[in-house]
């Protein structure tokens, strides 16, 4: 007797480079073999390869093809796929939103925004449905607010107005990277990624990091947008979608975006192959302009050391492709931390010959894999440690950041041990 095994199958919808409405890219199917582990399939559609306008869903796993593409990692899930898939805060949504139902990997994909981060999205039927046309709107972020509050609150019941407003939160603002509460707003100017302080921070989130950003773009970083509204006596930071584009009545232009951590074929639960100069080098593998690109992640690697942003973790860095070319994406999600200790930090991905220590040295010891020699890369280092100490506070104060609140993160800015020489061993 042969056991019958289960499989679930979906389309993956793409929106093409210039337009606004998807087409069926290809088939993907998710079943499990013999000994219970999940294997993922995805195939191109004949159709589609046809098309003269044709683009990769992934410029090194999922090239344009008619090959049946395989993968038993990640569940089964490709990792632009994986993308595409909601973060931790889209999944606690869609997990209220199920009930008593436990979603699969399968699911998420299915039940997630069809306003994801990229230019995916799924679902089961050949042709794909027509995009939707309507967002929340940034007047009415306080009622946002108060249901994104609510669903942090455990074993809280749902029904009624509150189950109707985790309706909205379920298709506006579950795919884009982070644990934080979070919603995607329109206002004329586009769309926007709304994040909300949560009762346990230890400063005001919102504004720190729009004051992070800032400071990122003083240091000559490409950074997404933000801005920084009060509503109710609330701060919610918002960060301008840069994987979206208005493209007036018609709706808007989408973006492919596919994540570092898909890039180095890395797992979110191992650290194994978490490294800034391996990416790097994937970046001048499929990056149009590899030495600019390479140049801006090393930036921001210093930055991060700088700034003690140790969450600096693959899903916060992607590539972005609004036409064929793939580039790296404008930085976000920069959030300093003060941890106790004053002579070492750590990133979370390997900087170079010292393991992931967020040193001086550390960061010149490897600076010819990102096309930067040892002069070019000092003198990246010592012009941001010049504006990052010289302007840091003055800029909290500018973004208004309490006092209490730049005295909380003082310590993460430009620590002592990041000048410290570091013996080989």
């Amino acid at each position: 007797m042969t056991s019958k095994r289960k499989s679930k199958k979906c389309f993956v919808y793409i929106t093409l480079p210039r337009q606004t409405e998807p087409v069926t890219a290809a088939r993907f199917e998710l079943t499990k073999n013999l000994q219970g582990q999940s294997i993922g399939r995805l195939v191109y559609g004949r159709k589609y390869l046809a098309r003269t306008d044709a683009v990769e869903i992934d410029p090194i796993e999922l090239k344009l093809s008619n090959r049946t593409y395989e993968t038993a990692a990640l569940g089964g899930i490709f990792g632009s796929l994986r993308d595409a898939s909601p973060d931790y805060w889209g999944r606690l949504i869609i997990q209220r939103a199920m009930g008593a139902g436990q979603p699969d990997e399968m699911d998420y994909l299915l039940q997630s925004a069809d306003d994801r981060a990229g230019a995916l999205s799924f679902g089961h039927n050949e042709k794909p449905p027509a995009p939707k046309r309507i967002f929340n709107k940034t007047i009415e972020l306080r009622e946002l607010e108060k249901t994104a509050r609510a669903i942090l609150k455990e074993n809280r019941k749902v029904d009624g107005y509150e189950a109707a407003q985790i309706e909205r939160l379920l298709l506006f603002g579950t795919s884009m990277g982070g644990a934080r509460p979070k919603a995607v707003v329109e206002d004329r100017y586009g769309l926007w990624l709304a994040k909300f302080n949560k009762p346990d921070d230890n400063w005001n989130f919102a504004r720190v990091e729009h004051t992070m950003l800032s400071l990122a773009k003083m240091c000559g970083i490409n950074t997404a947008n933000s801005k920084v509204v009060r509503i109710a006596g609330r701060d919610i930071l918002l960060v301008k979608r840069f994987d979206r584009e208005k493209a007036g009545k018609k709706g808007y232009r989408r973006a492919r975006m596919v994540s570092a951590l898909t890039l180095l074929g890395a797992e979110e639960n191992s650290k194994e192959n978490w490294s800034y100069p391996a990416l790097a080098e994937e970046l001048r593998r499929v990056c149009t302009n590899p030495k600019q690109n390479a140049n801006e992640l090393f930036r921001r690697m210093c930055f991060n050391s700088l700034t003690s942003n140790l969450d600096d973790h693959p899903r916060n860095h992607a590539i972005l492709a609004k036409d064929e070319d793939w580039q790296i994406s404008p930085a976000y999600d920069l959030t300093p931390s003060v941890p106790i200790a004053v002579d070492r930090r750590d990133l979370a991905m390997t900087i170079g010959d010292f393991g992931r220590y967020a040193n001086e040295q550390n960061l010149l010891s490897q600076c010819a894999r990102f096309h930067l020699n040892h002069d070019e890369a000092k003198n990246i280092i010592t012009e941001m440690t010049g504006i990052i100490q010289s302007s840091w506070y003055d800029l909290a104060r500018k973004k208004t950041v309490i006092v209490r609140d730049c005295k909380a993160i003082s310590g993460a800015f430009v620590y002592p041990g990041f000048s410290h020489e570091v013996q080989k061993v």
